[in-house]
């Protein structure tokens, strides 16, 4: 791993770099590596989250709702599974 070349500054407010600074204090690390490792999780999830979904037009999305909503309907394998099975199942 290289070493860190580039930086990042930023400004708070002072309840929020107090926030920052317990969190830090409780895992036991400094408050410039908590602010980073922070900035880095949230980074990788919205990435995550971005590259996850997927983007349709509204019109196909629309049919594919519709498709969804519509009662389903057998197909000629099923309808003949379902009869083989019925020839197959007796009743006493």
């Amino acid at each position: 791993m290289s070493a860190a070349s580039e930086r990042l500054e930023f400004r708070v407010q002072a309840e929020k770099k107090a926030r920052i600074t317990r969190a830090a204090t409780i895992l036991h690390l400094p408050v410039g590596e908590f602010a980073r490792s922070a900035a880095e999780e949230k980074a990788d999830r919205i990435i995550r989250e971005h590259e996850a979904t997927t983007v349709v037009p509204a019109e196909f999305f629309d049919d594919m709702l519709a498709a969804l909503d519509m009662p389903a309907q057998p197909t000629p394998a099923l309808v003949e599974a379902m009869r083989r099975a019925r020839d197959m199942v007796t009743q006493d």
